[in-house]
């Protein structure tokens, strides 16, 4: 029996799913090394939340600043 060889499933895995793959435990690392909670003051009001989320809130923040002020490029 002659079989051709059959590509391993790490040899199909694509440069841009490894960065994925990382970038994914990374994520995870951050949020179970960030799970205390911190106090936010905005103005009056005092909030109290995860690290981690109130990181991930001004990136969202920060990502849709720079989209809306974004020159369009041609």
């Amino acid at each position: 029996m002659d079989r051709a060889a059959k590509p391993s499933l790490l040899s199909r895995i694509s440069a841009r799913q490894w960065v994925a793959i990382v970038l994914a435990v990374l994520a995870v690392i951050f949020v179970v090394q960030n799970h205390h909670r911190v106090d936010i003051n905005i103005l009056a009001v005092t909030i109290r939340s995860p690290m981690w989320l109130v990181l991930l809130i001004m990136f969202l923040v920060g990502w849709i600043v720079g989209l809306l002020t974004r020159r369009g490029r041609r």
